[in-house]
């Protein structure tokens, strides 16, 4: 568990990311982590939107019920192709094929953001998200520099295999949307949401 302030913040963020972290840092927001002890697969039978918001709005109720009281941001990013979402990869093989199936390609990253009050009793008060998408273009990779990324470790702990913030960026041609979204919290909208819809200041 980490605090950011010596004071109690107000918000709790139910994530362990640290591309998370960083952002609500930059949007300037006070904030503990508290990240969720467990993530749920996404459900098949729900659109890639619903799904990812499904996801977010688990980690946000986990960690709820462990902070009564509090406001907790739960945040879910996944990358969908070919109508299937790709979530992290198991190992440095399934980072490589999820790879080979972006490389030359566009393909939606979305991230469902989903924020939960409750009294001090634990009681809802207040909960409510939305989804932001961004579309990213990849240049063409070859076997060998799919493998070559793959082996850097950095893609394991990546949503669709890769890191935007990261060395990844040299197979991007180009993004439409938020990049803040491709990197997992769109963190202007989310600072917005959470002043407009909760009060923070």
């Amino acid at each position: 568990m980490t605090v950011l302030s010596s004071a109690r913040p107000p918000l709790v963020l139910a994530s362990a990311s640290p591309r998370r972290r960083e952002i609500l840092e930059r949007a300037g927001l006070s904030f503990e982590v508290v990240p969720a002890a467990a993530e749920s697969p996404a459900d098949p039978s729900l659109s890639p939107g619903r799904a990812v918001l499904a996801i977010a709005r688990d980690k946000a109720e986990q960690v709820a019920a462990l902070r009564p009281g509090r406001l907790v941001l739960g945040a879910d990013t996944a990358v969908c192709v070919d109508g299937a979402l790709l979530g992290k990869p198991r190992d440095e093989a399934d980072a490589c094929r999820m790879l080979s199936r972006l490389s030359g390609r566009t393909h939606r990253v979305l991230t469902g953001v989903w924020a939960r009050r409750t009294a001090p009793d634990g009681r809802l008060l207040r909960a409510g998200g939305f989804v932001s998408q961004a579309e990213v273009i990849f240049y063409p990779m070859t076997a060998a520099d799919i493998a070559e990324y793959a082996a850097t470790g950095e893609p394991l702990d990546k949503a669709g295999a890769y890191g935007i913030q990261g060395t990844g960026l040299r197979y991007i041609r180009g993004i439409r949307g938020d990049y803040y979204t491709v990197m997992g919290l769109p963190g202007a909208r989310t600072r917005r949401f959470l002043q407009g819809y909760f009060g923070v200041k």
